[in-house]
């Protein structure tokens, strides 16, 4: 497999690559990350041979965007992809809840109304300094499904019409809500966060869904949400303290791959990609370390023995494909 390799969202024109970057941990989750860092991260992405981002006025309230903007200025916009979100809008204030460190004096609110997302695009286009964004996916609608179907979807179908933007879809961490949707409209793409990797696969009907009405997945989370980087009793999953039962589960999962002498992150990374509906795993990074690191992981050798025994030991969806042996290139 090729990380690097574009390929298409759904039937669309656009192509993403199979290794993306995430950029909510750029925002300040969970602490503050200075701007030259931010900045920094993304240029390494870029020049380790990254072409796809994602991002979100929501991680930073702005910051995120700022800094791939500021990373990739310059550079050829045919020659990468980016998506961003619609659904939350910036507004003065401070939230004194938010999950971003060291934002600027705004906050994120929800609206799905149809002129809020030509302002939240609009707003994205400023921050990113581009006058396109690639991908537009609404941003967590769990509870909005009747007005993104009446209102959001209905513009942004007109936009991708129009040329304004390439492809539509939905970001979410919940599989059933995204599964209602796939039969409900014309989605190109989900990214689907935490809900489809190493530790759970009940997502696995909505994958099937997709497959059949060519609606690519991007895989986000992979890590859901640190556990799977070193699972202990400080763990944190979905954003907060980890579940005893989850903890547990992640370290058999652990366990196995060190009987094998591979890196649970490494094989976090590498599981998505065996379902075919999988275009894209995208992965976060805070620094340009993490950005090598999380390449190093992608690269590391994992023997078919490893996927049997996981399977073997009830660890594993006894449906899930799981990968090959193939070598990653490039």
């Amino acid at each position: 497999m090729n990380p690097f390799e574009r390929v298409p969202i759904g039937t669309t024109d656009v192509r993403v690559a199979r290794f993306g970057l995430g950029t909510g941990p750029l925002g300040g989750w969970p602490a503050a990350l200075p701007r030259e860092v931010g900045v920094a991260t993304v240029r390494r992405a870029w020049d380790a041979g990254i072409r796809y981002f994602d991002t979100a006025p929501l991680y930073g309230h702005g910051l995120s965007e700022g800094y791939v903007g500021a990373a990739l200025a310059g550079e050829d916009r045919s020659a990468f992809t980016l998506s961003t979100k619609v659904g939350r809008v910036l507004v003065p204030g401070i939230d004194p809840e938010s999950l971003f460190a060291g934002t600027p004096p705004v906050h994120a609110e929800f609206d799905f109304s149809a002129a809020a997302v030509e302002r939240s695009l609009a707003g994205s286009r400023d921050r990113l300094g581009f006058d396109r964004v690639d991908i537009a996916l609404v941003h967590d609608p769990d509870d909005h499904h009747d007005q993104v179907l009446a209102e959001t979807y209905p513009l942004l179908d007109r936009l991708r019409a129009d040329g304004v933007i390439g492809a539509v879809g939905l970001g979410m961490t919940r599989a059933e809500p995204l599964l209602r949707f796939a039969t409900e409209a014309s989605f190109d793409c989900m990214l689907l966060a935490g809900r489809y990797t190493l530790l759970e696969q009940d997502s696995l009907p909505l994958l099937e869904v997709a497959l059949r009405r060519r609606i690519s997945i991007v895989a986000a989370g992979v890590f859901n949400g640190g556990l799977l980087v070193a699972p202990g009793p400080d763990s944190t999953y979905d954003y907060a303290p980890a579940p005893a039962a989850v903890v547990a589960r992640a370290r058999r999962l652990d366990a196995v791959c060190a009987r094998f002498g591979v890196p649970l992150r490494a094989a976090a990374i590498r599981f998505p990609y065996a379902h075919p509906a999988v275009a894209c795993v995208v992965v976060g990074a805070r620094s340009p370390a993490e950005v090598d690191d999380n390449l190093r992981l992608l690269r590391t050798p994992i023997p078919a023995e490893l996927w049997s025994t996981l399977k073997d030991e009830g660890l594993l969806h006894p449906d899930a494909p799981v990968p090959d042996t193939e070598e990653v290139t490039s």
